[in-house]
């Protein structure tokens, strides 16, 4: 994928059935039926995302890369991960990271499609 990380992280998001996006807190979050499921920060001059994860994701994500992924603050306690979107990042993971985090908060129906 091309293009600036934040135009590429919305049209991940945008593409998940019935998602909008909402300035919230100064920056873009992405919902479905107005649940939160993605967040873009910009903080420290950089990009992140931070996005639901499966229990025990979290650590082990931070385990394995620290200088990529990271506990967020205010939603790392609910088991949520920020992945800095720097030169070089993996666009497919990234895409991976933000569905598995939409079917943990879509309703049922749409998540099976997805």
């Amino acid at each position: 994928m091309t293009g600036e990380p934040l135009d590429l992280l919305r049209r991940i998001c945008l593409a998940l059935p019935e998602t909008e996006e909402r300035q919230t807190w100064g920056d873009p979050t992405f919902r479905i039926r107005n649940k939160i499921f993605a967040m873009a920060k910009s903080g420290e001059s950089r990009l992140s995302l931070w996005c639901k994860a499966p229990p025990g994701s979290q650590m082990v994500l931070v385990g394995a890369d620290s200088a990529r992924f990271f506990v967020p603050p205010y939603v790392g306690h609910k088991g949520w991960i920020g992945v800095r979107l720097d030169d070089g990042t993996d666009w497919a993971e990234v895409e991976a990271i933000v569905r598995r985090s939409y079917r943990m908060t879509a309703p049922k129906r749409l998540a099976a499609g997805v």
